[in-house]
């Protein structure tokens, strides 16, 4: 019975204007975002150079998303741009620590 009012509930987005597709991409987007979060707590940081990238690129799909009127996508991309940022800040952070304590 939960499988059917699942899906009632997925058919009524449908028919109030949500568009499936961005269901399932701010979903995924939710899930990506959650997987980050270890990353967000460790000492362990992704490289500097990928942080960036990945989080500027996501923040220019989350505009492109906005004009496609993909709202829920767009949000839950751009908190995972913004992750992905502050990920590329704490490496940053990191790396003048770790200069400062080797210099000093």
């Amino acid at each position: 019975m939960g499988e059917a009012s699942s899906f009632g509930r997925l058919l009524s987005l449908y028919y109030t204007g949500v568009q499936w597709q961005d269901v399932v991409i701010g979903v995924g987007q939710w899930a990506l975002s959650a997987a980050l979060l270890p990353s967000l707590f460790s000492a362990d940081k992704p490289a500097l150079s990928s942080s960036l990238l990945t989080g500027s690129i996501l923040l220019v799909f989350s505009a492109v998303f906005l004009t496609l009127d993909l709202w829920a996508s767009a949000l839950a991309l751009c908190v995972t741009s913004v992750i992905w940022l502050v990920l590329a800040i704490q490496k940053l952070h990191s790396q003048h620590v770790n200069d400062g304590v080797a210099d000093g």
